[in-house]
Formats: structure tokens, sequence, C-alpha cells
């Protein structure tokens, strides 16, 4: 298995993202709803399924899908993630778009931007119950995987478990940050939906990322 994907032939990527969280629209909802506004998996759902509509019969990179999906979720849907997702998605296909060719650390440097992006716009870090506690662990994999040598396939295969494992962790945190912070240890017991959705996206790159090594 190759250890870089062309940029260029990235577009099976963004469409196995655009799929995972279709199929996962109504469980992103269900997760919101114990202690948020219950509209995450609407919200996420509409974002993406509009970049499906728009992008389905174009050709388009790697970097150029993630940065057009983060437009759209940036510009086109509500509450606090749009905003959100898209600083990650954009900041991350910024690092990217010059590249012909990927390796891992060029996308552990995309995760790196898009993260540094987001703590430039929140205050939430590790701990607060966010989708932080999703990204961070996420980011920190691939940089241990390249400081190990690793290939692409173990890298992405430990970035996915350090992932899940830091949206698992969300279960037992209380909620700094939006509205199930109102909520204080109350939001205890439940997973964080954004954290949850990051897992999702992040799970869905990595495998479409191995489809086309």
């Amino acid at each position: 298995m190759a250890d870089t994907f062309e940029n260029a032939k990235g577009k099976p990527v963004l469409m196995r993202m655009v799929k995972a969280i279709q199929e996962n629209k109504a469980y992103l909802g269900e997760v919101d709803g114990l202690i948020g506004d219950g509209d995450h998996g609407m919200n996420m759902n509409k974002g993406f399924s509009v970049f499906e509509e728009r992008f389905k019969d174009k050709c388009f990179s790697f970097t150029d899908g993630l940065e057009e999906l983060g437009l759209i979720l940036l510009n086109e849907i509500g509450g606090s993630m749009g905003p959100i997702y898209g600083t990650i998605l954009m900041d991350a296909a910024e690092a990217g778009e010059e590249l012909e060719d990927i390796k891992t650390t060029d996308l552990m440097n995309m995760f790196k931007a898009g993260l540094e992006g987001l703590y430039g716009i929140v205050e939430a870090r590790v701990g607060d119950k966010t989708l932080v506690d999703t990204l961070n662990p996420a980011t920190e994999s691939l940089e241990e995987a390249v400081r190990r040598g690793k290939g692409f396939e173990e890298a992405l295969d430990d970035m996915k478990k350090a992932a899940a494992k830091g949206r698992d962790a969300t279960k037992d945190m209380v909620a700094k940050f939006g509205r199930s912070s109102r909520l204080g240890e109350r939001s205890r017991g439940v997973l964080d939906a954004g954290a949850v959705s990051c897992y999702i996206i992040l799970s869905a790159m990595a495998d479409g990322i191995l489809e086309i090594l």
C-alpha cells in the first residue's frame, strides 16, 4: 500500500465523509437531544448534503473539497457548529492546497492547522466536553505516527482509535461550553454530539484515504 495519495484524486474521500454524516443524521440528533437542542444531526446533514448536491458531478481535489465543504458549513448551516467545522476544514485545506501528493506528514500538518484554527475561535480545550476532545488526540496521534515513521495505513488506524477514545471520554465529562453547559453535573453521562460527529468525519476520511492509497 502506498504512503501517499494524489490530492487531485481526493473526491471519493469527501463523498465518503458526506455519506457517513447522512447515515448518522438521526443518531447525531439523538445524542444532541439528550443534553442539547437536538438539531446537530439535521444541521450537519444539511451542510454535507448541500455540498454533495453542488459537487457530485464535478471534479475536485481533496483540499479543494475540504475548502468548499468548509465554506458551506461556515455560511449555510445553523447553530454554532457551522463556523467551528468551517474553520477547521478551511484551515486544514489551506495548509495542504499546494500539494500534489499528500503524505502522512502533510495530513498531520493539515490536522494541526485545523486544530490551531479552532483554538483561535473557541476557548474550549481538552476535557471541556466538545469536539476538541476528539480532534486533539487524533492530531496528536498523527504527530506520534510521524515521529515513529509509521506508514499511512498504520497512522490512520491509530488516528481513528485515538479519536474514538477521545469521543468516548466525553461521556464522563461535565460540559463547559454551549447549551449543555447550563446543565452542570447533569451533562455527565452523555457523549458530546460534536465529539461524536467529529469522530464520524475523521473515521470516514481515514477510510476514504485508505481506499485510494
